[in-house]
């Protein structure tokens, strides 16, 4: 599985959060490959080159995941331009067979609709067979304490939990069952989780 953050920022509440969901997926038995967008060069992005070895690996990636979490903030009602330069390199049906969940937070419940409006349309665009609930939450439900731990307001914390759960159960359900089959290696490494994705 890859979990995507699409915040230019390295202080991001947006990827605080997808990596706080990410140990709730590996406890479900998933095997998680984090990539922040931000950590692909500007340039690459920028200037529009998808032959380029680093997006030649992040669409490799895309291809070999079986689900995918996006998760993005949102700006002006929209999700990020880091996210819009990303999905223009992928291949059209990048997301073909995949099970998608996409997250996104904002400082106003006024953006709550962009999933479905902005993000969700695009996603479908590119293939993917399963769109799930996704899920906004709100900045200010989202805090980080002294240490760099992330704290998600109970409510907002259930909400997000309960899509992420979803997300998980049909992947499961999705999944081909050599893929499950007890003591194989994919069974095995699916249960471990990566470190984050940083292609230069």
């Amino acid at each position: 599985m890859l979990s995507v953050a699409a915040s230019p920022s390295a202080t991001s509440r947006t990827g605080r959060l997808l990596r706080h969901l990410d140990g709730r997926l590996t406890g479900q038995g998933h095997r998680i490959i984090p990539l922040d967008v931000r950590t692909l060069p500007a340039d690459v992005l920028l200037g529009a080159d998808p032959r380029h070895p680093a997006i030649v690996r992040v669409a490799e990636l895309f291809a070999q995941a079986d689900g995918l979490v996006i998760g993005t903030p949102i700006y002006k009602a929209a999700y990020s331009g880091l996210l819009k330069c990303l999905l223009d390199l992928l291949p059209q049906y990048a997301l073909a067979g995949k099970t998608v969940l996409p997250l996104a937070t904002g400082g106003s419940t006024a953006h709550v609709l962009a999933i479905d409006y902005a993000l969700r349309p695009v996603l479908s665009a590119m293939g993917a067979a399963h769109i799930v609930q996704g899920w906004f939450t709100l900045d200010r439900d989202l805090t980080v304490g002294d240490d760099g731990t992330l704290v998600v307001a109970p409510a907002a914390a259930r909400a997000v939990e309960q899509v992420v759960d979803q997300f998980s159960a049909t992947l499961h359900r999705t999944a081909p069952q050599r893929d499950a089959a007890p003591g194989s290696d994919a069974a095995h490494h699916r249960a471990v989780a990566t470190t984050p994705v940083s292609v230069r």
